[in-house]
């Protein structure tokens, strides 16, 4: 792995992980610092996670992307089109037996588990329902959508009762799908964006000044 690239995994992890936390400003010292990189590898690396939407130029710094309310619902629309033409591929595969696979990974979690595994599997589940689907372009855009995701996701593992939701939903697709159930896989998966959506969207406004005492940046538009 190059100098590059190890600067952008881990800067990726920490901005992800909430770590660095949303509107938070970076220097490129400050970086080259943290993990012995020189300027180069370092300015490279932040501009591949420009272009992810992670994080945004700030005068001669930067600063990690807010968390944008109003984009979380324009991404639920780039999901329910891509993940909804995915899964209807996989529901028409002869062997849909990779499923099971699926089944199992939500099976693995359970009260003992820890929250970074949840979120970590949440996202797994989409991405690799997509997989089967055998279009790499759609999986590229499900994987980006769910990357875009992923700190409002971190905030919202918090609740015990939408993961349980969540999880329920994710075996009903499962079952339309292992059913060859096209129509109703899809139905299931568009209820499940949008009401992930709402959900998220709604935890989030109410609970701004929360995030904000914490020094992250919420914004509605």
């Amino acid at each position: 792995m190059s100098q590059m690239q190890n600067v952008e995994r881990q800067l990726r992890e920490m901005i992800l992980g909430l770590e660095i936390g949303p509107g938070e400003r970076l220097t490129e010292r400050w970086i080259e610092s943290r993990f012995g990189a020189s300027r180069t590898p370092v300015r490279a690396a932040l501009l591949r996670l420009e272009t992810e939407g992670l994080i945004g130029r700030d005068g001669r710094g930067w600063t990690v992307a807010p968390i944008n309310l109003a984009e979380l619902g324009q991404i639920a629309v780039y999901r329910e089109a891509v993940e909804v033409a995915a899964v209807r591929l996989t529901a028409a595969l002869e062997d849909r037996s990779d499923i099971d696979m699926i089944a199992a990974m939500l099976d693995s979690c359970d009260a003992g588990t820890p929250r970074e595994e949840w979120h970590r599997v949440g996202m797994d589940f989409h991405i690799e329902l997509a997989r089967l689907s055998g279009n790499e372009f759609l999986l590229r855009a499900v994987r980006d959508a769910m990357t875009r995701l992923s700190r409002a996701r971190w905030l919202e593992v918090r609740d015990e009762k939408a993961l349980g939701r969540a999880w329920a939903e994710h075996h009903a697709i499962l079952a339309a799908v292992r059913s060859a159930d096209a129509d109703e896989a899809a139905r299931l998966l568009s209820a499940h964006i949008a009401g992930s959506r709402d959900r998220l969207v709604t935890s989030l406004h109410d609970d701004r000044r929360g995030l904000r005492a914490r020094g992250f940046a919420v914004v509605a538009a």
